[in-house]
């Protein structure tokens, strides 16, 4: 077996058991694992439980990080019903990493999470150190596009299956289908049981907050210029469901922004490029 698939099977995001953390009403679930430093808490997309993050990019991370995935309210393993606006979302983000204790966190977000870490550093500026957001968007931005008819038919099925990843997350091209075939290959490894499916109910709550994000005026783009912290914007060229427009539209605004785009891929390109991104996103945070 070589070394990365070795790495696929048994690290730590594969055999790091779920945990939980209490907020108020809320039992969050959570993992963490990695190494000592600023934790780096991660966001996760539409849809998505912590289940749904690439164990490959998870363990790329960890070898230089201290890595934190969670479920939000409503979403796999932790109960409740799902905020229908993403900054009710970033708070309970933050309603969490406090419970943890954290004074200080690294923040990704991917796609809606992209969303929510903006909104949760535009609140709580003090308790992010430095962000990434990957294949999203700030709101607002002018000129944006709504998905098209095929994307948002593909991405609100009841249950999605392997084609939907496929074309939602990869480029067309052989070797974009490629990679997302293996992408979704390494989401098989886990010890534990997989986490619950996210309920319809949270689905259309999702959706509400990310319509009310894009174009119902509950976005960010405006306010992009308050963000004083280093920021990392990234997208691949290819983005069916986020354009990487987004991207340039948002380190245009950022006092202190940077951007990677990655001309062969698409929304899922953190997961294509896992190792490339994790090493990526480890250098910046340094």
């Amino acid at each position: 077996m070589s070394a990365v698939a070795d790495l696929v099977v048994s690290g730590y995001a594969n055999t790091t058991p779920t945990q939980h953390v209490t907020s108020g009403a809320i039992r969050f679930a959570y993992r963490i694992f990695g190494v000592p430093s600023v934790p780096l808490v991660l966001c996760q997309r539409f849809r998505g439980t912590m289940d749904d993050w690439d164990p490959l990019f998870l363990d790329t991370l960890a070898a230089e990080r201290r890595v934190i995935i969670f479920d939000n309210v409503g979403v796999g393993r932790t109960a409740g019903d799902s905020p229908s606006r993403i900054a009710d979302m970033a708070e309970r983000a933050a309603d969490f990493i406090h419970a943890l204790g954290f004074a200080t966190v690294d923040v990704l977000g991917w796609s809606m999470g992209g969303a929510v870490a903006q909104a949760l550093t535009l609140a709580y500026p003090h308790l992010v150190r430095r962000l990434i957001v990957a294949g999203s968007g700030p709101g607002g931005v002018p000129g944006d596009q709504p998905m098209s008819d095929i994307v948002l038919q593909s991405a609100t099925r009841p249950v999605n299956e392997a084609e939907d990843f496929l074309f939602l997350f990869f480029d067309s091209s052989s070797s974009g289908r490629r990679a997302g075939v293996e992408h979704l290959s390494r989401l098989h490894h886990r010890v534990e049981l997989p986490s619950p499916p996210t309920r319809m109910e949270t689905v259309r709550a999702m959706g509400a907050a990310l319509r009310g994000w894009s174009f119902g005026g509950e976005g960010v783009y405006d306010r992009l210029g308050e963000i004083t912290q280093p920021v990392l914007v990234a997208n691949g060229a290819h983005d069916v469901m986020v354009r990487a427009y987004n991207s340039f539209a948002m380190v245009e605004k950022l006092r202190d922004g940077e951007l990677a785009v990655y001309s062969d891929a698409g929304h899922g390109f953190l997961f294509q490029h896992a190792e490339r991104f994790g090493q990526r996103v480890n250098q910046f945070l340094r």
